[in-house]
C-alpha cells in the first residue's frame, strides 16, 4: 500500500481525502513539483525544492518552509517501497470558501505522492514526432504554477495526431513544449531559449547545460524561429520525467533524418553517468 501526504498527515492512499474548499481545486491556486526517483534515491532534489519556493514567493504563498517541503518528500520517499519513479507535491494557498481575493489567516496545504515509472530509454533512442502551436498560456510561465490547461489542451492535440508532443510559440520564435523544454543544435552549436518569463526554467534543462560545459559543447541561450527549429541538425526536449528525448520530426519536416544526433547522444550518455555516479554513493 502506498502512503501519501496531505495537509499534515500521513496517510495509506485510500484514505486519503482532499477538501473541496482548497483553493488549488477552485483556483488552481498554486504551484508544484516533480522530482525523480533513481534506484531509490532522489535526482536534484534540492534545485527542485528551491524552485518551488521561489513559484510560492512569485505568487504569494507564504508560511512554508523549505526545511519542511525537505522533511515531507525525505519522509514520504522513505516510507514508499519505490525503485524508479517520481514523488509529485502541491503547494496550495490554502482551504477556505470560493473567493478570488487571498483569504487572510488560512495555512498553506501540502499534497504529495509518489508513483513508479521506467526511464523512456526506448524513445531516448528512436526519438519523438512533435508538432507546433501558438503559445498562448499566461506571461508567468517562468512560475510552475497549477494551471496547466493550455499545457493539457495542446498534449492532448499532439496525442490526437499522433505526436509525443506539442512545441510551441510566440509569433514564431519557439518558446517550449506543452511538459518540455526544446534544444536545437546547428552546425555543432546547441541553442535553447533563455530562462525568463516565458519558460520554466527546467531542472533538466539546467542538467544539460551543466553537461555541456563538462563536455566542452558550444551552446546559447538565445530565442530561435519555427523554421529554424524545422532546419536544425538535431533537436530534442527535456523534463524530469523525459530527460532527454531526441526530436526527429517538427510538423512535415524531417529532423537529422529521422534519428537521434550525435551531441544528442553525447549528452544521454553524460546524463547516464551522471545518475549511475548519484547512485552508487548513498
Amino acid at each position: 500500500m502506498k502512503i501519501s501526504y496531505y495537509n499534515g498527515q500521513f496517510k495509506n492512499d485510500d484514505e486519503v481525502t482532499v477538501d473541496y474548499n482548497d483553493r488549488a481545486f477552485y483556483f488552481g491556486d498554486g504551484v508544484y513539483e516533480v522530482i525523480r526517483i533513481y534506484d531509490g534515491e532522489f535526482f536534484t532534489v534540492n534545485e527542485h525544492v528551491d524552485r518551488m519556493m521561489r513559484s510560492a514567493s512569485e505568487i504569494q504563498i507564504e508560511g512554508v518552509t523549505r526545511r519542511e517541503i525537505m522533511d515531507i518528500v525525505t519522509e514520504l520517499k522513505d516510507r514508499n517501497d519505490i525503485d524508479n519513479g517520481a514523488l509529485y507535491i502541491q503547494l496550495s494557498r490554502g482551504i477556505e470558501k470560493r473567493g478570488h481575493a487571498y483569504p487572510i489567516g488560512i495555512d498553506p496545504v501540502i499534497l504529495a505522492y509518489v508513483n513508479s515509472s521506467d526511464r523512456p530509454l526506448e524513445l531516448a533512442d528512436t526519438g519523438v514526432f512533435a508538432i507546433t502551436s501558438e503559445d498562448y498560456r499566461w506571461l508567468k510561465c517562468h512560475v510552475k504554477s497549477l494551471n496547466l490547461l493550455p499545457n493539457v489542451m495542446e498534449k492532448e492535440r499532439a496525442v490526437r495526431l499522433g505526436a509525443h508532443e506539442t512545441i510551441m510559440h510566440r509569433d514564431g520564435i519557439v518558446t517550449e513544449g506543452s511538459s518540455t523544454n526544446v534544444f536545437l543544435v546547428k552546425d555543432g552549436v546547441m541553442q535553447t531559449h533563455p530562462a525568463d518569463n516565458l519558460i520554466l526554467n527546467g531542472i533538466t534543462r539546467l542538467e544539460i547545460l551543466k553537461l555541456a560545459d563538462e563536455l566542452g559543447i558550444d551552446y546559447k541561450e538565445a530565442p530561435f524561429s519555427v523554421e529554424e527549429l524545422k532546419a536544425a541538425d538535431e533537436a530534442m526536449i527535456t523534463s524530469t520525467t523525459q530527460e532527454i528525448t531526441p526530436v526527429v520530426k517538427v510538423d512535415d519536416s524531417v529532423i537529422a533524418n529521422g534519428t537521434r544526433g550525435e551531441i544528442t547522444t553525447r549528452l544521454q550518455e553524460a546524463f547516464n553517468k551522471k545518475i549511475h555516479k548519484l547512485n552508487l554513493v548513498k
